[in-house]
């Protein structure tokens, strides 16, 4: 059975990869793309929808190698971390921006892609620290 902390993580990264496929659709379905701000909305939505399903199963992933024992505890936990604040911040920023909010976000985005990138070294760093059997 699943530990309490692995539930979670799983938990968050299914809610992720749902609101990224209710975003994607509402882009792809519901979306005015008559005018040019319309199009630039649509492909804001679909960056930021692509990249928060990604980094959902990217979460989910590492939350079950974690729980199987196949990686460093502690460094899987700041991979989780990274990939859940890149998964705020960088769609985040992207759905703000497409729903007219104000363009200052924009320099919210490349924090969250920082993030995923530290997600993703942290994630490579919890499988070649990995001590003992796994």
């Amino acid at each position: 059975m699943a530990s309490a902390a692995a539930r979670g993580w799983i938990a968050v990264a299914a809610v992720s990869g749902a609101v990224s496929v209710i975003v994607g659709a509402f882009a792809a379905h519901s979306l005015d793309v008559s005018a040019p701000a319309g199009v630039k909305a649509r492909e804001w939505l679909q960056t930021g929808s692509q990249y928060e399903m990604i980094h959902a199963l990217a979460l989910l992933a590492t939350a079950a190698l974690a729980h199987a024992g196949r990686l460093n505890g502690r460094l899987a936990v700041v991979a989780q971390s990274m990939f859940l604040v890149g998964g705020i911040l960088f769609p985040g920023a992207l759905y703000a921006l497409a729903f007219g909010g104000p363009k200052w976000f924009g320099v919210i985005a490349p924090i969250g892609g920082t993030a995923f990138i530290l997600g993703w070294l942290s994630l490579a760093f919890a499988a070649l620290t990995k001590r003992g059997p796994g």
